[in-house]
């Protein structure tokens, strides 16, 4: 199937700073991609790319739709990671003014307000000024601003930021539902939301596509078995080499920064004692442990030596 989005080999930069750095990625209808990577790893730049907004400096965004370019971009809704409204405008006015800008009729924008309203839960807040509306209402609004002209791509910079956790729900089981006939692009630096929402994630650092498949594929890509994360009271570095020497006789996979000692490794209950007693052999004291399946975090950290920092 021909993708409906296709980046061959997209580059920016900015003077001597590359913000994206030769991506190829393809957008397939219907789906969830999520865009996942740190602040600042080149994903509202890619998007902006896709946008129209910035051009690019080198390679090809190419759009299934046989038509010209003007007519693409006017399919795609975007609801960027600011919120964007009209203060002294209702919900509802802004809406239907959105609607008009996109050539709808004043009855249809009418009529397709109130119902994105409606699915979105600001109902109630229809004919009250944007400005009076919380913080999270604000960002369900911007939602429906990107929807408004009922776009084929709709892109979601950050959706869930300044949610409360009821509406954060609302937010992603709406989103899920627009998958039967929109292909949808969600940048986040939020492991659990790209990992809940997402059909598939590519994972982007410092401008590069480091790896694209399934949140399943891309957790099993780091080895099977269940993580154990161990916070000791200083520092390991001095005693790196020692520590990896000695727990590798145990388990199957071992990360230490900092810290924190991450283990992977088949029935790692049953090896628990083991490992903790080497752990103190070597002159630390274990000042907590989780135990938990492997997470996006986790993907991130195996390909760059790096937790996922967000803020």
């Amino acid at each position: 199937m021909k993708p409906i989005i296709q980046l061959e080999n997209v580059t920016k930069k900015f003077n001597t700073l590359t913000a994206v750095d030769n991506i190829s990625l393809d957008f397939q209808k219907g789906e969830i991609l999520g865009l996942l990577g740190p602040n600042g790893a080149g994903k509202t730049t890619l998007i902006s790319m896709i946008c129209g907004l910035l051009d690019t400096t080198s390679g090809e965004i190419f759009f299934k739709h046989n038509k010209n370019e003007k007519a693409t971009r006017a399919e795609i809704g975007v609801c960027p990671q600011e919120n964007i409204y009209w203060p002294k405008l209702t919900c509802k006015e802004q809406l239907i003014f959105m609607g008009e800008m996109y050539g709808m009729s004043l009855k249809k924008a009418k009529e397709r307000s109130q119902k994105i309203l409606d699915l979105l839960g600001l109902a109630e807040k229809s004919n009250i000024q944007a400005k009076k509306i919380s913080g999270g209402m604000k960002r369900r609004l911007s939602i429906c601003l990107a929807l408004i002209h009922d776009p084929e791509i709709l892109i979601l910079d950050e959706p869930e930021a300044g949610l409360d956790p009821q509406s954060r729900i609302l937010v992603r089981n709406f989103i899920k539902s627009l998958t039967n006939d929109k292909t949808i692009i969600l940048t986040t630096h939020n492991m659990d939301e790209a990992d809940r929402m997402s059909d598939r994630v590519a994972i982007i650092n410092k401008g590069k596509l480091l790896m694209t498949d399934t949140p399943d594929n891309l957790k099993r890509s780091i080895g099977e078995g269940d993580l154990l994360e161990i916070i000791v009271d200083k520092d390991v570095s001095e005693r790196r080499a020692d520590l990896l020497e000695s727990l590798s006789k145990k388990v199957d996979e071992i990360n230490i920064k900092g810290y924190s000692i991450i283990i992977m490794s088949k029935n790692i209950v049953e090896k628990i004692s083991g490992i903790t007693e080497i752990i103190k052999r070597n002159g630390f004291i274990v000042k907590k442990m989780t135990l938990r399946e492997n997470t996006l975090e986790d993907v991130f950290m195996h390909l760059t030596g790096n937790k996922l920092m967000t803020d």
